[in-house]
């Protein structure tokens, strides 16, 4: 291969790379270039089919226009194209998006809408009950501080919601573990793990069900005195449930047992 030829290859191959650096650029007039309105609505306009030219766009604006109020809109649109494809990886830069909007505008009227978006970031990964909890636990911090920092804001009242559905499942989760250590007879092990769910999660749907499996715990474990004032408030709050029957029962016999002895 002569020097000639080489040439002629390193040309070809100048040219190509040169149109495909020119895919990735946008169209702008000087027009829309020069107004920060214009590039914005034009980041806007692609969101839907193309939001990575969305994104130039929006780049562009804040580039350009640092200080515009429409930089801060294109800061928040770059975070909700991420957020918008529902994949994990989108999530992860999605969250990352909208903390870098809440640290640059910490004064914005969107705030607490950026701080609940990085909450749902979390929520949208959440996994039944039996599997692992970590983003439930994620999304429940990142509610929280939505409801702490901007009590006052529509997010605020949302926020609660989902706290609640997260703690839901937090319970669920604490449960199934410790009723598992029940079967097995590691009564310690399901003592602590209801009590945890009795301190931690107070308005959990099934407390029915952890007043008796903890009292039913204390009670195969020779601890009937720690029993009764659980088997007590499953009878006494949840009469009409199917275990407050069999918790009767269990007083019962401790009530018996106890008058043999004398």
């Amino acid at each position: 291969m002569n020097i000639k030829t080489l040439a002629i290859g390193f040309i070809i191959i100048l040219l190509v790379a040169g149109l495909g650096c020119r895919g990735k650029k946008v169209e702008t007039t000087p027009d829309t270039s020069a107004s920060d309105e214009a590039l914005y609505k034009m980041g806007m306009d692609s969101m839907k089919k193309d939001p990575e030219r969305a994104r130039i766009y929006f780049r562009q604006v804040i580039d350009s226009f640092a200080k515009s109020i429409f930089a801060e809109r294109a800061k928040l649109a770059i975070a909700d194209s991420y957020f918008n494809k529902n994949e994990e990886g989108n999530m992860i830069l999605a969250a990352a998006e909208y903390r870098e909007f809440i640290n640059l505008y910490p004064l914005s009227p969107s705030v607490a809408y950026a701080q609940f978006r990085v909450a749902m970031t979390y929520f949208n990964g959440i996994l039944k009950p039996g599997r692992d909890q970590t983003k439930t636990m994620q999304a429940l911090v990142e509610f929280k501080k939505v409801a702490a920092n901007y009590p006052l804001s529509e997010e605020a009242k949302n926020a609660q919601q989902h706290i609640k559905e997260c703690e839901e499942t937090l319970a669920a989760h604490e449960f199934g573990i410790a009723y598992h250590y029940y079967k097995r007879y590691a009564l310690k092990a399901a003592t602590a793990r209801f009590l945890e769910i009795l301190t931690t999660y107070p308005n959990y749907s099934k407390m029915e069900e952890v007043y008796f499996y903890l009292a039913d715990s204390y009670y195969l474990w020779s601890q009937a005195d720690k029993s009764i004032p659980f088997f007590t408030k499953l009878v006494s709050d949840y009469p009409q449930s199917k275990l407050a029957k069999k918790a009767q029962e269990r007083l019962n016999e401790i009530s018996n047992k106890a008058k043999e002895k004398k």
